[in-house]
């Protein structure tokens, strides 16, 4: 833990002291605090992950993890470097979340290169970020199974319908599929030889008609029922290292009820994300924010922005102004950043989060500086159980 964290702790710890000479009654007498208890959708989740999932929701009292997509694995002018990350160059450490996209393990694309190159360096960077102590997440941007087109294939409505019937060729190619990730998520271990605990994101988005499992294609029926059969088979497959979070994209103002919109059921959901495209309106993502946190204590599940950015954004104080003012006390366990697209002669601007000579990297720095921001040496010990906390 760094010192940014270290010293609003020992200004805690020195307050009560005052406060208890000359008191009237013996220091010490307070009643015990009594513990939060939370509820995994996978009882038989390992430590690892129940501790995880602790922590998610003990470091949302005390601030939020800034994350990246895809930080170890390339930046705007780099890919595929051993220790490198985007963050750490413009601020000196690692950022606490690494997200990732596992659906290239699953769905067998023919997409040879890119998988014989990606795949072994996200292997690699995942274990890499668990062992410093990092958190990881994964997204799983799947092609159509039916149809052989990509996520953004929503050209038939019948994808999760006969995915959901049994013995179906698309219900034996997605098994299939469900098959890779078991192997993925079991084989994922770090150099402890634990399992690595992933937040997992699968069919987010899901208010949205661009995917094939959005809302243009499926029934909420047939989205609900989607989503318990893959949660349901990884149990089934003997996969205990997942936290199940839900992200529907919120790039409006929202109400409270848009967040359960085709809600799989508290049984099913570990964690409540958004993904946030609403570009620099402080006022709505204010709201949306306020309205997230509401359902996530209601519910006493964790939450968090799985996504955040505004493509090509310039503006120079845009991690203070309107990333760090907004996330502020809101009750937040994370805020991610979408990833930067190589693109070394910066031919465009496909890119969500700051970069070396980015205008806005001293604002970077300042927000990486303040003590409610958490990055990688700021972690606690992410994969032990938090105190006062009891994970079910």
């Amino acid at each position: 833990m760094m010192l940014k964290h270290i010293l609003p702790i020992l200004m805690l710890a020195v307050v009560p002291l005052a406060f208890s000479c000359g008191g009237d009654g013996p220091a010490g007498t307070d009643d015990p605090v009594e513990p939060v208890k939370l509820k995994m959708v996978d009882p038989d989740a390992t430590p690892a992950t129940k501790a995880l999932y602790s922590n998610l929701w003990a470091i949302r009292e005390k601030g939020w993890i800034y994350g990246h997509q895809n930080d170890l694995i390339n930046g705007r002018k780099w890919q595929y470097e051993v220790g490198r990350s985007e963050t750490k160059d413009v601020c000196g450490d690692y950022p606490g979340i690494f997200a990732v996209d596992v659906a290239s393990f699953m769905d067998g694309r023919e997409v040879p290169l890119q998988t014989l190159e990606e795949n072994p360096v996200k292997l690699r960077t995942i274990k890499e970020a668990y062992d410093r102590g990092m958190v990881v997440m994964a997204c799983m941007h799947l092609n159509n199974p039916l149809t052989g087109g990509d996520s953004w294939d929503n050209s038939s409505n019948q994808v999760a319908a006969e995915i959901l019937k049994e013995g179906s060729p698309t219900n034996v190619k997605f098994n299939g599929w469900l098959d890779n990730l078991a192997s993925l998520a079991k084989s994922l271990k770090g150099s402890d030889g634990v399992q690595i605990p992933i937040i997992l994101r699968p069919f987010h988005e899901h208010g949205h008609p661009w995917s094939w499992w959005g809302s243009s294609c499926t029934t909420a029926p047939e989205y609900i029922a989607l989503w318990k059969f893959l949660v349901d088979g990884m149990k089934a497959r003997g996969v205990h290292n997942f936290i199940y979070a839900i992200s529907p994209a919120m790039n409006a103002k929202q109400t409270e009820s848009d967040f359960l919109f085709r809600w799989p059921g508290d049984e099913y959901v570990d964690f409540m994300g958004m993904d946030c495209y609403l570009g620099i309106n402080n006022t709505v993502f204010l709201n949306n924010l306020k309205c997230l946190r509401a359902v996530s204590e209601r519910k006493m599940k964790p939450a968090g922005v799985t996504e955040i950015g505004v493509e090509g954004f310039k503006n120079p104080d845009y991690w203070i102004e309107n990333i760090a003012a907004p996330m502020a006390g809101r009750k937040m366990s994370m805020l991610v950043t979408w990833s930067n697209k190589y693109d070394p002669m910066e031919q465009g601007s496909v890119y969500f989060s700051v970069y070396p000579g980015h205008p806005s990297a001293d604002s970077f720095r300042q927000m990486y500086a303040r003590p409610d921001t958490y990055f990688c040496g700021d972690l606690p010990p992410m994969y032990k159980m938090a105190e006062n906390i009891i994970v079910e």
